[in-house]
C-alpha cells in the first residue's frame, strides 16, 4: 500500500433532487406540523393524490460503483462529459461531501483547486488565506514564508495581498487559488477545470506550473475538457460516463475512444434561463450559447458549403463595464482551428455597457471547414482583455460535405484543419507539336 496515493472502493454518490432545502424550524413549528399533519394527509387521500406523493423525491446517482487505484507520482486525467461524476469524484476525494456508498482511501495530504471560492475564507485578506491554506495542509509557518513570495508573484495580487478575497474579482481568485495549491506543495494536488476563469496566458503559465509539479514526483488528478491539456500533461486518462468508469488506460488511447465513440455529441444550443445559476461572475454571465444556420435555424448539421452563425448572449450585471467575446474552434483531436475576437464590432466594442441583456453575433464562412465535428468555446472578457469567463467546448457542430464542395469528385483523405474554397486556374502554354518542332531544330 506503500505505493498507493489513492484508492477508491465501489464509490457511489446518491442526490436527491425536486426538494426543497429546509429553513430553520422552531420546537413550534415542530409540534405545529406534528399535530396537523394527520389532517393534511387525510385531505390529500380526498383530493385523490397518494399519501406521501409531496414527500416522494426523485435520486439520481452522480456516482456508481467507482473503483480505481492512482499511484504516487502518477499524473491521472479524468474525462467525461457535463454530468458524467468528474467533480463529484474530486469533490469526495476533498472531503467536501461524503460518499453514499463505498470509501476512498487518501495516503498523504491535500490540495484542492476545485470551484472559484473553495477552500478560501471570503472575509480574510490574500495574506490571511495563504497562511490558512497553508495551515489546513500541516505546514509550519516557516514552511509557508519561503514559498510566500513565490505565491504572490505567481498570482499577480501584489496591490491586492491584503484586502478581502471577497472584494477579488473571479479571475484574482482563482490566480490565487491556484497558486496557493501549486506552490504550498500538498502531496496530492486535485484540479478540476477552472483554469478556464484566467485568461490565455494565465492558463498557459498554469499548465507550465503543472507540468513542473507532475515532474517532481507529486500526484495529481487533472478533471479538463481540454484533451490537448490532458494528453499533454498525463500518461494515464479515466474516462467516467453516468457515474461509471467505463474506460482507462493509456492517456491518447482513452482520450482517442471519447472522441470517436460518441462521447462527444454534437450540441446546437445551450441556454441558462437563470441568471444566478448560469456560468459567470459578478459581472458577466452566460445566457445561451447557439449555431445558427444561414435560414436562422438552430441546428448542430451545416453543409460544409454555407455559412452559420454562432450566437452568445450574455448578461451585463454591472453599469459602465466594456465587455467583449471570443470564440475558439477545435476539431476532435483538440487542435485549434481558429479564433475570433469581437473587437472589430463597431457598434459596441470600447464602449461603456449598461445593465442588460446582450447578443454577439459571429459569422463563419461556408467553404472553409473540413468534414467533421467541431468544438466551440467561447470567452467573455472585459476592459484590456484582463479578466473575463470562458466556457470551454459549449456547443459543437457537425460539418458535412455534399456535391460541390471544395472536395468535388475527390473521395480520398485531404489533409489540413481547414479546406477553403482557393481559385484554381490553368493554361496551355505551348501546344505539343510546337514544342517538339522547337526541339528538333
Amino acid at each position: 500500500m506503500s505505493g498507493i496515493a489513492i484508492r477508491v472502493e465501489n464509490l457511489s454518490k446518491q442526490y436527491r433532487i425536486g426538494s426543497k432545502q429546509e429553513g430553520y424550524r422552531t420546537l413550534r413549528d415542530t409540534l405545529t406540523d406534528a399535530l396537523v399533519s394527520p389532517f393534511r394527509r387525510a385531505g390529500k387521500l380526498l383530493r385523490g393524490q397518494a399519501s406521501g406523493a409531496a414527500e416522494l423525491n426523485e435520486t439520481i446517482w452522480a456516482l456508481k460503483d467507482v473503483s480505481l487505484e492512482v499511484q504516487r507520482g502518477e499524473v491521472v486525467g479524468i474525462i467525461g462529459r457535463n454530468g458524467a461524476g468528474k467533480t463529484t469524484l474530486l469533490k469526495i476525494l476533498s472531503r467536501i461531501t461524503e460518499p453514499t456508498e463505498g470509501y476512498a482511501e487518501i495516503n498523504g495530504s491535500v490540495g484542492s483547486l476545485l470551484e472559484v471560492g473553495t477552500g478560501f475564507h471570503p472575509e480574510l485578506t490574500g495574506r490571511e488565506n495563504i497562511y490558512l491554506n497553508g495551515a489546513i495542509l500541516g505546514m509550519k509557518r516557516r514552511e509557508i514564508d519561503l514559498q510566500f513570495d513565490e505565491i504572490v508573484a505567481f498570482a499577480e495580487i501584489e496591490k491586492f495581498l491584503d484586502t478581502p478575497v471577497k472584494h477579488y474579482s473571479s479571475g484574482m481568485y482563482v490566480r490565487l487559488a491556484f497558486a496557493v495549491a501549486a506552490h504550498l506543495e500538498p502531496e496530492i494536488l486535485l484540479v478540476d477545470e477552472v483554469l478556464a476563469v484566467g485568461d490565455a496566458a494565465f492558463q498557459k503559465k498554469c499548465l507550465g506550473k503543472m507540468e513542473d509539479v507532475a515532474r517532481g514526483g507529486r500526484t495529481v488528478l487533472f478533471v479538463s475538457h481540454n484533451m490537448t491539456a490532458v494528453k499533454k500533461l498525463c500518461r494515464r486518462v479515466i474516462l467516467l460516463q453516468g457515474g461509471h468508469v467505463v474506460k482507462e488506460g493509456d492517456a491518447i488511447e482513452v482520450v482517442k475512444a471519447y472522441q470517436q465513440d460518441g462521447q462527444i455529441v454534437s450540441v446546437a444550443e445551450r441556454v441558462w434561463s437563470n441568471v444566478d445559476e448560469a456560468p459567470g461572475n459578478g459581472i458577466v454571465r452566460l445566457h445561451s450559447v447557439r449555431i445558427r444556420d444561414k435560414y436562422g435555424n438552430v441546428t448542430s448539421d451545416i453543409d460544409s458549403q454555407d455559412a452559420f452563425d454562432v450566437e452568445i448572449e450574455y448578461w451585463n450585471l454591472r453599469d459602465g463595464e466594456k465587455l467583449g467575446t471570443t470564440l475558439v474552434i477545435y476539431n476532435t483531436e483538440g487542435i485549434c482551428i481558429l479564433g475570433s475576437i469581437s473587437n472589430r464590432d463597431k457598434e459596441w466594442h470600447g464602449r461603456a455597457r449598461p445593465k442588460g441583456l446582450f447578443r454577439s453575433i459571429c459569422r463563419l464562412p461556408g467553404n472553409f471547414f473540413p468534414d467533421g465535428q467541431l468544438n466551440i468555446s467561447i470567452l467573455i472578457w472585459g476592459e484590456g482583455y484582463r479578466w473575463g469567463h470562458r466556457e470551454d467546448e459549449v456547443v459543437s457542430v457537425i460539418i458535412h460535405e455534399t456535391e460541390g464542395s471544395v472536395r468535388g469528385d475527390y473521395s480520398g483523405a485531404m489533409a489540413g484543419v481547414v479546406r477553403p474554397l482557393f481559385p484554381w486556374r490553368t493554361e496551355l502554354l505551348q501546344p505539343v507539336m510546337k514544342l517538339m518542332e522547337r526541339v528538333q531544330l
